[in-house]
């Protein structure tokens, strides 16, 4: 039985149209690849091979940003996404702390999504906001300095299971 297709018309049309901006159309790649992401949550095995053909690359090449970029994800990501940077500065101000602190409060390991979908935790390795330390990113936007407490409260206003 054949799996449905990823690039459905619309979503072809839509990367065609993002391609339409770059003079050579594999330079489109990472914005097409969240594209796919935005419209599935996640980029498949599957998708991962449609977009290799898509931009006629091997599925190598696609394979290679997807673990070199950490904005892609294999796996959907919870309703509220955590993301708490642990380079040198943010390590400095109590990163690492505020991780198990939200491992604990979550009752889940980074790199995980609590099993309601509600939360994920990840550790990235830079979100450029050295100025924040330690910074995070929940969803898109960019918070810090972060502090169990804040992060406490930002899971307090996602968690349905309280509404």
């Amino acid at each position: 039985m054949n799996q449905p297709a990823i690039f459905t018309p619309e979503l072809k049309k839509r990367a065609d149209q993002i391609c339409a901006n770059y003079p050579v159309k594999r330079a489109a790649a990472l914005p097409v690849m969240r594209l796919v992401q935005e419209t599935y949550g996640s980029i498949s095995e599957d998708a991962e091979l449609e977009i290799a053909d898509y931009f006629q690359i091997p599925p190598m090449g696609v394979r290679e940003l997807m673990t070199f970029y950490t904005l892609f994800y294999s796996k959907p990501k919870g309703k509220c996404h955590l993301q708490i940077c642990r380079t040198l500065s943010c390590a400095l101000r109590g990163a690492e702390e505020l991780i198990r602190d939200m491992e604990e409060k979550l009752g889940i390991e980074c790199g995980r999504t609590t099993e309601d979908g509600q939360f994920s935790l990840d550790h990235v390795e830079c979100l450029g906001a050295c100025e924040k330390a330690p910074a995070g990113q929940i969803n898109q936007e960019y918070a810090g300095p972060l502090t169990k407490e804040k992060l406490f409260e930002i899971i307090k206003q996602y968690d349905v299971s309280k509404a």
